[in-house]
């Protein structure tokens, strides 16, 4: 099976930013974005108007493999047009891209401002089936029956120190799967809407019992025969 991308989004060494390949929804959505037809007898492709600004550019292109890839096209967008790439120092282009999504998750729990906000992100690292660290250990099983798979000295040794690594994540996933619950008990307890303190009155509320003696003393309706003192004129 072909692994081409349907449509492929670039910049080319003259500076326009074109479109190629997809069928006719593909077009529709590449005009939506703002893309023009370019025309020759033989081909034409798409292209974004001249003299827009990189940045602008830039934006427009990601916006065009968005809604692409949201509809199910396979879209090859050139990492300089991708606003939403991450990048550091060591990886300018962004090709890091997964080591880049923990990296976005890193920086979202050090904004977290809430103990409750801060325990779901730690749920995508610690969670038991769906978890980063469950994720990263059957990749690293995987990669050690790949490494198995050349049957060679080197190819058994590369395959051990794989299994190790997803032996070891197994062992730290066990060992902080409840550290999302830990940390949302760092904080105050929520506050309960209309509708839970509505249900909950209801639940606790007395019931009317005619049969059920008073549990406060009532005042008495005969007079106290305590005497009074006297009083002089």
């Amino acid at each position: 099976m072909s692994t081409t991308p349907q449509v492929v989004i670039t910049r080319e060494p003259t500076g326009n930013v074109i479109a190629e390949g997809g069928d006719e929804l593909a077009v529709t959505l590449l005009k939506r974005a703002g893309f023009v037809i370019e025309t020759t007898p033989l081909s034409f492709w798409y292209r974004l108007p001249w003299d827009m600004g990189k940045k602008r550019e830039n934006q427009m292109a990601s916006h065009a493999a968005r809604m692409l890839t949201a509809v199910g096209y396979q879209v090859e967008l050139d990492p300089g047009l991708d606003v939403s790439r991450i990048t550091t120092p060591t990886d300018p282009l962004g090709t890091r891209v997964y080591g880049h999504q923990i990296l976005s998750l890193t920086d979202t729990l050090n904004g977290a401002e809430t103990y409750t906000g801060a325990a779901d992100l730690v749920e995508h690292v610690v969670d038991p089936k769906d978890g980063v660290l469950v994720r990263l250990s059957e990749f690293f099983e995987v990669a050690a029956v790949q490494a198995n798979v050349a049957d060679t000295d080197a190819g058994w040794d590369l395959s051990h120190l794989f299994e190790d690594a997803a032996a070891t994540l197994t062992s730290l996933a066990e060992e902080v799967r409840g550290a999302g619950q830990q940390m949302q008990r760092l904080g105050p307890p929520q506050k309960r809407s209309w509708q839970e303190g509505v249900a909950s009155y209801y639940a606790t509320a007395p019931h009317a019992d005619t049969g059920v003696t008073p549990t406060a003393e009532e005042p008495s309706a005969t007079p106290s025969t305590t005497p009074r003192p006297s009083r002089s004129r």
